[in-house]
């Protein structure tokens, strides 16, 4: 297969990944750019990999993991032309960004290593061998992240309702 045709088969996958990773639209797409740039760069050592569609999700998590790291690198260019920004490009129903505002929230108060494990469970469905070894871990280790994970969601959602039950 082709690095151009992988790609386009992966690409909106790949950003619908990182952006419940990131919680972050924009930065996901640049994520997934980066990650992208380096699959191509190593395209002839992932083309033989059994499973090029697990290490690309591999490539966007430690780019997410380290993202913060390298916020410097980062260049803005200016454009001349900023007319086009003001057009909206599709519809974006209400629903989606009630949705996606309810599951930012609570998946922001984790660490970024339960939050990738819980997006590769739940979103991605991933078992434990494909999240170890696209965090680089044990499956053991995602396992604990998932528990703590999950833990520290079902607080924050108890926190929500007993919340909710003193205002009435």
């Amino acid at each position: 297969m082709q690095f151009e045709e992988f790609s386009r088969e992966q690409l909106p996958g790949l950003v619908r990944f990182a952006a419940v990773l990131t919680g972050d639209r924009e930065l996901a797409q640049d994520v997934v750019q980066d990650a992208l740039v380096r699959a191509h760069q190593g395209w002839r050592r992932m083309a033989v990999v059994d499973r090029p569609d697990l290490y690309m999700r591999k490539i966007v998590v430690n780019g997410y993991l380290s993202w913060r790291r390298r916020w410097y690198q980062r260049s803005v260019h200016v454009t001349a032309d900023v007319s086009r920004f003001g057009e909206p490009i599709a519809p974006d129903p209400a629903w989606r960004i009630s949705d996606a505002d309810q599951l930012a929230g609570p998946l922001a108060r984790l660490s970024r290593a339960q939050r990738a494990s819980i997006v590769l469970r739940f979103y991605e469905d991933r078992d434990d061998d494909e999240i170890a070894a696209v965090l680089g871990c044990a499956p053991g280790t995602v396992r604990s992240h998932i528990s703590r994970g999950l833990s520290a969601l079902r607080v924050h959602l108890d926190e929500g309702v007993n919340e909710g039950k003193e205002s009435v």
